[in-house]
């Protein structure tokens, strides 16, 4: 059974042991991704979240209600079969990482910018051994190589499972740092979301809130929080 079907036949889906970890089968017919490889995943926890998913489905099968799934579909299709590619351009965001690129007016911001991300600054030093220099201004301005590549090994330590949810955190969020703060459990996720939004917020605050972009940023918002659901259920045992 692939992910594009249109129309439920099953009554029940059921996870199942197989090698490498756990599947699930719709009545005994394993599910596999679009590519047609089998949907085998590192955690029962994942497993019976994908299955929870099939489940949850009514007529006909809407992938758009069925993140889990999609995500470990990713996993296996795309970030599996070109990890480093995935984990190079993950780690590029170092480079000009969100929380390096500051205002320069007016204080009130400055101050916010800085009270909110220095902290996460000084913790990818002292975890990692990785300085990063905020800079004022919207223009590039490289990083000490030596700070990106001591962020290189918690990131290629990823299995593709882990990568694929930690590519939602990052490129949704615009930071490598953040990403690695939710991923290592140094901050919960809704809080890394409002500091990613720090100059958004601000520009709320002084004009009002726009109804589209409003809407856009929910999206990213859930969309951000279900990448950490999804980081979660990789690594829970067994």
């Amino acid at each position: 059974m692939s992910f594009g079907a249109a129309k439920r036949f099953w009554k029940e889906a059921q996870v199942v042991e197989a090698d490498g970890g756990y599947s699930v089968a719709l009545d005994g017919r394993a599910v596999k991704t679009p590519a047609k490889k089998a949907l085998v995943v590192p955690t029962r926890a994942l497993a019976q979240a994908v299955a929870a998913e099939w489940d949850a489905q009514e007529d006909r099968v809407n992938p758009l209600t069925m993140p889990v799934t999609r995500g470990a579909n990713a996993a296996i299709d795309k970030v599996a079969v070109q990890f480093d590619e995935v984990a190079t351009m993950l780690l590029a965001y170092g480079d000009a990482d969100l929380l390096c690129y500051r205002a320069d007016s007016p204080d009130g911001l400055v101050a916010r910018q800085a009270q909110g991300w220095d902290p996460l600054l000084d913790w990818a030093d002292a975890r990692f051994g990785a300085r990063l220099a905020p800079r004022t201004g919207v223009m590039h301005a490289a990083q000490d190589p030596k700070a990106l590549a001591a962020l290189e090994d918690p990131v290629r330590r990823m299995t593709p499972f882990e990568l694929a949810a930690f590519h939602d955190l990052v490129s949704i969020s615009g930071s490598l740092v953040l990403a690695l703060a939710v991923s290592e459990a140094h901050l919960k996720a809704e809080t890394a979301w409002d500091l990613s939004r720090i100059d958004e917020t601000w520009q709320e605050e002084q004009w009002g809130v726009d109804d589209e972009a409003a809407r856009l940023a929910a999206r990213k918002r859930g969309d951000f929080l279900q990448a950490k659901v999804f980081l979660d259920l990789c690594r829970r045992g067994p």
